[in-house]
């Protein structure tokens, strides 16, 4: 175990691709923690998803021993966090493990929102910030530019920032030096009870939960009792170790080392992120700073496309569930699709994260219905409930008023965009509260809008808009009351729950008429007309008329009298209408997967 003094606990934050795991990678090497025969590119992603996209979803930590110039060995322990939005929870409980942050920036792409936000919550900790500029090898790199937005931006002398290529392994040796100057020894050591900060849990098959933990004081072992001091669970530690970056079991981990700890819990719901552990028969007085519940901002209904699969997908969401504590889930059915669940989610990367795992690792064909965000509706007698389905929503007349969640986005763009973007914000009911030039050609808006107008194409919209040169991070920002209806699609005079959703008022026409429409060209025709209409409550706001299939009864009339073609013709009719009386429509799955899949249209 390293003496305390010599021990660094840093941390990578940056924008998404600004190449935290690549650089993390060199580091590696640098330290001869792993072989040069295991090694591989993005070694501390371990999913293959996170791999394909480029993206980190989860926190990876590792220990590695650094000799300095000093002739020292130092022990360092890294945590590599995710860069998106979603994942901001995720990023400010690895922060509060570590004293040092090193803070990323792409040599051609600059400071970018998730940059400034990172940059917030770190010193929000009151870490030690480490500016590094990295990509340098790039052939659009301009480093220059890069110093003066940092300082500019960031409020960082310019000149403290390390020159790095995650790529070539320019200046690796320059940042770890830095690290062992700048970064303070740990913090909270000379306590006298035992504090533990969990930031992380997976599920492990054979193990059963799984904690990642830095100790700030104390000492763990083997066979020791334990106790979370959010709700003072109990459990016995049956393993500690250190990352290598494989788990590597240890005799006891101790002040200032970042770890991991087993324990007989078995269900990761019983551990909650951002707790303390502390011993049992010495109970720490006070939890460690940062603890919070995070709750999911985003739901949608998951259902399986065979609907035989449905124990199959409700096993699948338990695993997952498992090494992902943000995630929630609850049955429920449609009568269009049948029994599915209704699906919590951090944001939408969150979302199509799990449906994209539940298709590969479980091999399972899911549909999701909408997404919709959590509403707080205050009823005419006083009542006040929260709605996360729009088909829970009460009649119209019941409402007394209805809140929507309100977010505040940091939106950077380049200055020739700013025209159109702030049409865009317009158009999603939003407003633009503030703008701040970066520099000579970037700007950064600060706006406010409704949660649920950036669900689906926001972000999409933005990117096309600045050429993939845009950038944006939001943080919630309360509720607010607001003129929101539901929408409900009617097919022959039937509701399909499937398609509901809840709209802002003056939107609800276009909406609906757009899926009016869309849904016109997608229904196969049936032997009767059929009526396709939006409404709200009782009052029809759109409607499409879908032509009955045709088939012609007098084609074995040949010459004669008009009057037998008329008679035949007449005799359809009446058939269509009693038809028509009974006439279910069924609508075929498929229409479901295209209408939800399809862009959004109305808004």
């Amino acid at each position: 175990m390293a003496a305390i003094e010599l021990t660094r606990n840093f941390c990578i934050i940056a924008h998404v691709d600004h190449g935290k795991t690549t650089l993390s990678d060199r580091i590696l090497e640098m330290t001869r923690t792993v072989a040069m025969r295991d090694m591989k590119e993005q070694l501390l992603d371990s999913m293959d998803l996170e791999r394909e996209r480029g993206i980190t979803i989860k926190s990876h930590p590792v220990s590695m021993i650094y000799r300095a110039d000093d002739g020292k060995d130092y022990l360092f322990n890294l945590i590599d966090t995710p860069g998106h939005v979603d994942f901001s929870y995720e990023v400010s409980r690895s922060l509060a493990a570590c004293e040092g942050a090193m803070l990323l920036i792409d040599a051609a792409q600059g400071i970018e929102a998730q940059t400034v936000a990172n940059a917030h919550l770190a010193l929000a900790q009151g870490l030690e910030i480490i500016p590094v500029i990295n990509k340098v090898d790039l052939p659009g790199a301009d480093v220059p530019a890069i110093q003066r937005q940092i300082e500019e931006v960031l409020a960082i002398p310019a000149d403290e920032a390390v020159l790095t290529s995650g790529k070539t392994g320019i200046g690796i040796k320059e940042l770890l030096e830095q690290a062992v100057k700048r970064v303070p020894k740990p913090r909270w050591t000379d306590c006298d009870e035992t504090r533990l900060l969990i930031f992380d849990c997976v599920y492990d098959t054979y193990k059963g939960v799984i904690c990642y933990v830095r100790v700030f004081s104390g000492t763990i072992k083997a066979g020791d009792q334990i106790m979370t001091m959010s709700d003072g669970r109990r459990a016995q530690v049956k393993e500690v170790g250190e990352f290598s970056p494989a788990m590597r079991p240890e005799r006891s981990i101790g002040p200032g080392q970042v770890g991991y700890i087993v324990t007989n819990m078995r269900d990761v719901a019983d551990i909650r992120l951002g707790d303390t552990i502390t011993h049992v028969d010495r109970p720490a007085k006070e939890m460690l700073p940062g603890y919070k519940e995070v709750h999911p901002m985003v739901f949608s209904g998951l259902y399986p496309i065979d609907t035989s699969d449905y124990e199959k997908l409700k096993t699948s969401m338990g695993k997952l569930r498992l090494n992902d504590a943000a995630f929630i889930y609850q049955p429920e059915s449609s009568v269009a699709l049948g029994f599915g669940f209704r699906c919590g989610f951090l944001g939408l990367l969150h979302m199509e994260i799990i449906q994209e795992r539940i298709r590969r690792e479980y091999d399972l064909d899911v549909i999701s219905t909408y997404p919709s965000v959590v509403y707080h509706v205050t009823k005419t007698d006083g009542t006040e409930i929260e709605v996360h389905n729009p088909v829970h929503l009460p009649d119209p007349s019941e409402i007394d008023f209805v809140e929507e969640p309100m977010i505040r986005a940091n939106i950077h763009i380049p200055n020739d965009s700013i025209g159109d973007l702030l049409a865009l914000v317009t158009e999603k009911r939003g407003i633009c509260e503030h703008t701040e030039s970066i520099d000579g050609s970037r700007v950064m808006l600060t706006c406010r809008l409704p949660l649920n107008e950036i669900l689906v194409d926001f972000n999409d919209r933005l990117k096309s808009i600045t050429h993939g040169y845009g950038s944006m991070d939001y943080e919630m920002d309360g509720y607010e009351r607001s003129k929101l209806v539901r929408l409900d699609l009617l097919v022959n005079s039937e509701t399909v729950d499937a398609f509901s959703s809840i709209v802002h008022e003056s939107k609800a026409e276009s909406r609906g008429r757009s899926l009016c429409e869309r849904l016109k060209e997608i229904l196969p025709k049936q032997l009767f007309k059929i009526a396709i209409q939006a409404a709200i409550g009782s009052r029809i706001v759109a409607r499409e008329t879908l032509s009955a299939m045709r088939k012609d009864v007098t084609a074995k009339c040949y010459g004669g009298d008009i009057s037998r073609k008329r008679k035949l013709l007449e005799k359809q009719k009446e058939g269509k209408k009693r038809m028509k009386q009974v006439g279910r429509v069924s609508i075929p799955q498929d229409a479901f997967i295209k209408i939800l899949k399809a862009a959004d249209g109305g808004s």
